[in-house]
């Protein structure tokens, strides 16, 4: 795959992260700031993988299918291959998030 694709799509799924992590609570989103560190690499990889494990077993209390996605995220800032179906992933939730905020908006009125 080309470099400067693969810099696109690095740059597209830091772009939504960040946005993500503002829209956060203040302790979680600096909590992801810092799992995205380069140097939290030890961290990251091992807990994606738990996370996404975790999410296969949803059906069980407490575990649920919202760990899978934020697994696969922490795993999408070391795994290149990941980066951009996550990315695309992100930009799909953003859209259909606006949507239904704007549809919300439009049975208020």
């Amino acid at each position: 795959m080309d470099s400067a694709v693969m810099d696109g799509d690095e740059e597209q799924l830091n772009r939504h992260v960040r946005q993500l992590e503002r829209e956060l609570p203040p302790a979680v989103g600096q909590f992801m700031r810092w799992l995205r560190e380069p140097s939290a690499r030890w961290v990251r990889v091992p807990l994606g993988i738990f996370l996404i494990l975790a999410g296969i077993f949803s059906f069980l209390p407490v575990l649920g299918l919202w760990m899978l996605p934020l697994g696969l995220l922490l795993l999408a800032q070391d795994v290149p291959v990941l980066r951009r179906p996550t990315g695309r992933a992100l930009v799909w939730l953003e859209r259909r998030w606006l949507k239904g905020q704007n549809r919300r908006r439009g049975d208020q009125r």
